[in-house]
């Protein structure tokens, strides 16, 4: 982001919380999110873009990762209409040509969801923990700083920080350190900045991942108090 001139982490924070919506809205699958946030910032990270396009960057990486990931994937139209034709159907083609030459059509990667999706199997949970976990992972999303930490990181503390929440005993098992690679008191400081941002969810401004968490058929986790023992 710090090659960037003309948009910040605050414009990429909004895109993809919208973009969390969108996707809710649309019932794709999970792995199309999470595609669609690594092809932004892959592209973010090689191309300098305009502030008026970094929605149709976001449209465009979208359509793609569903083109990539989804049985059927939504119409040009039907991303036009959901962002009130703000632009055209030939700058979203246009836009998506030049992401995809500027990544060279490598969309093969693994990203946060391939790890999350193992550990909650290691895990042997149940839903809520899944929910919860999912949470976590996408209020990740949102955040720039995130980007900080790999996706195997901050997703097996995304299941930590669930575990935590939920009063899960124990905390952190072996098999979850054999799948993960990873020690407890090494993904202390990735969950603890989850749980600080699920203790600030309710009132940021950017509130996709919190409205889709409150809804019962997720579990309502995002109503959850944050685990103490993180804060």
């Amino acid at each position: 982001m710090s090659s960037q001139t003309d948009i910040n982490e605050r414009m990429r924070a909004i895109l993809v919380d919208w973009l969390i919506e969108v996707h809710y809205k649309l019932m794709l699958m999970p792995e199309t999110l999470y595609l669609t946030v690594y092809i932004i910032d892959q592209y973010l990270s090689m191309e300098n873009v305009p502030r008026k396009e970094l929605q149709l960057v976001g449209v465009s990486a979208m359509l793609i990762a569903s083109k990539y990931e989804e049985i059927r994937a939504p119409l040009v139209k039907d991303l036009l209409c959901i962002s009130y034709n703000s632009f055209t159907r030939e700058q979203v083609l246009s836009k998506e040509k030049s992401i995809l030459n500027k990544l060279q059509w490598n969309l093969t990667v693994p990203t946060m969801y391939m790890f999350i999706v193992r550990y909650l199997k290691a895990a042997m949970g149940n839903r809520e923990l899944e929910n919860m976990a999912f949470f976590y992972a996408e209020l990740s999303l949102v955040q720039y700083t995130m980007l900080l930490y790999a996706p195997s990181v901050t997703a097996a503390a995304a299941v930590y920080a669930a575990r935590c929440t939920l009063n899960m005993s124990p905390l952190w098992s072996d098999v979850l350190e054999h799948h993960t690679g990873l020690a407890e008191w090494q993904l202390l400081e990735c969950a603890r900045r989850l749980a600080s941002l699920h203790a600030t969810a309710s009132g940021s401004k950017h509130k996709g991942v919190h409205t889709k968490y409150s809804n019962p058929k997720l579990g309502a986790v995002s109503l959850y108090s944050p685990a103490k023992r993180l804060i």
